[in-house]
């Protein structure tokens, strides 16, 4: 029987505490749903760590964890609180491996959701750490992926972001790409908007349309492998990337790295422009199924109708 995403996370997080004996650091953790529901029920005999509410001072005591190699899970429960959790993950953490040849593994769970959260803990933001040096980042969606990332952590000694979506918990799916004939558009999602980004997929090949999917979840270092390369060269409109955070960060960062390794046209959804309220109509949601099947058709009704007039 398919496990969920959430136990994946929880047994790969009792295995860290009770076999490598690591560390876990975040706020009310023990409290209801055991963030929901991907945290053992262990305490801090364990090395489950609670920590105040000081979001700017904690970034610091996990790094002190993670200097004395004790390869630290820091879980920040909304990724808004990055803005002030990050000041000593990205001035020191990231740098001391490089600066002063001595790292500080940690492995960073940054909980993202959307729907009625206001202005400062909705959606995702990794943007602000992606420019950084020295930090690894991944937005894993599937029980493989996450394996695989945390495997790689525990082989390396670098800082890792793990941006995850509350959405995913539930997920006992794996995802594939879809890129093995001439299509139209491809589809490059992120984050949460990889499961609309599938329904899109599959109504608009109904439709008639040759789209094809790449599922992102190795952000940083972003490697674009060769047979996407040349896929995305063969498409006839180029690529669509979604995500839930702002246009003006990852998106168009990757976005770029594309364009300048196939030479193609790379639109973007993100969020709109706007500060999320603290009710659903006032919440500012990333790209949906429809959306994405709308943009896809604007995209290539535009294009069609500029090589018709010349």
């Amino acid at each position: 029987m398919a496990t969920a995403l959430r136990e994946t996370i929880k047994n790969i997080t009792f295995k860290h505490l009770k076999k490598f004996k690591g560390q876990v650091f975040g706020q009310n953790l023990t409290g209801v749903g055991w963030v929901a529901g991907t945290l053992p029920e262990l305490y801090e005999k364990d090395g489950v760590i609670e920590l105040p509410l000081a979001d700017v001072a904690n970034g610091g005591m996990v790094t002190g964890s993670a200097l004395v190699g004790r390869r630290p899970f820091y879980i920040i429960r909304y990724q808004g609180y990055n803005w002030l959790n990050c000041i000593f993950i990205a001035n020191y953490a990231c740098k001391s491996k490089e600066i002063w040849d001595k790292p500080a593994p940690m492995f960073i769970r940054g909980l993202s959701n959307e729907g009625g959260l206001g202005p400062v803990s909705t959606s995702s933001h990794i943007s602000i750490f992606y420019k950084m040096p020295g930090i690894k980042i991944f937005s894993p969606m599937s029980n493989k992926e996450y394996l695989k990332i945390y495997k790689k952590f525990m082989q390396e000694d670098e800082v890792f972001y793990i941006s995850e979506h509350r959405k995913s918990y539930e997920n006992k799916l794996e995802f594939k790409n879809t890129i093995k004939k001439a299509l139209d558009i491809i589809l490059m999602p992120i984050s949460v908007t990889r499961f609309e980004a599938e329904k899109a997929k599959n109504h608009l090949n109904k439709l008639g349309y040759r789209v094809g999917i790449i599922h992102l979840f190795e952000l940083k270092p972003f490697v674009l492998k060769k047979k996407w390369i040349n896929a995305i060269k063969k498409s006839k409109y180029g690529v669509l990337m979604t995500d839930n955070d702002y246009v003006d960060g990852i998106l168009r960062t990757l976005a770029h790295k594309i364009n300048e390794k196939t030479d193609q046209t790379v639109n973007v959804m993100g969020l709109k422009d706007k500060s999320a309220g603290y009710t659903v109509k006032t919440s500012n949601f990333p790209p949906s199924a429809l959306d994405i099947i709308n943009k896809v058709r604007v995209i290539i009704s535009k294009k069609r109708r500029k090589k018709k007039n010349g």
